[in-house]
């Protein structure tokens, strides 16, 4: 009889238990840093109203986005697909679905979706009122 309460008092408990852990919030860093991926520090803020913009971006497979300039800071996640990040000179940054990057600043770069399907991004670009975040070559 004990080990039967036992057993009854595990069937009902574990569940509980499992159900409180899995609805708890979960937190995982994606990028905590002071540095670009090149490895270069990032700039101060520049002086004036921020604006923060936040852009979704697909990119089809096979696609090479124009050589261009982020004169802000940015950072972002792939969602979807495979993208390369390749910078003027020559360094490359491969990024895959749930990879973070924070993005290279005033670094001509362009992108490469490489994968079968679409890359798909998520960009966070803290700038400054009426500037544009992107400029190209």
């Amino acid at each position: 009889m004990k080990y039967w309460c036992l057993v009854l008092a595990l069937i009902i408990l574990v569940p509980f238990s499992a159900r409180a852990e899995s609805s708890d919030p979960q937190v995982r860093v994606l990028a905590r840093t002071s540095k670009s991926w090149d490895g270069q520090l990032l700039p101060t803020y520049p002086k004036g109203q921020p604006e923060i913009t936040i852009l979704e971006i697909s990119i089809p497979a096979g696609t090479e986005l124009p050589m261009h300039l982020h004169p802000v800071i940015n950072a972002g996640v792939l969602l979807q697909g495979e993208l390369a990040v390749i910078t003027e000179q020559g360094e490359v940054l491969i990024l895959e679905p749930g990879d973070a990057i924070v993005e290279v600043v005033d670094k001509w770069h362009y992108g490469l979706s490489q994968g079968q399907e679409p890359a798909r991004i998520i960009v966070f670009y803290a700038g400054i009122l009426d500037e544009p975040v992107t400029v190209s070559q």
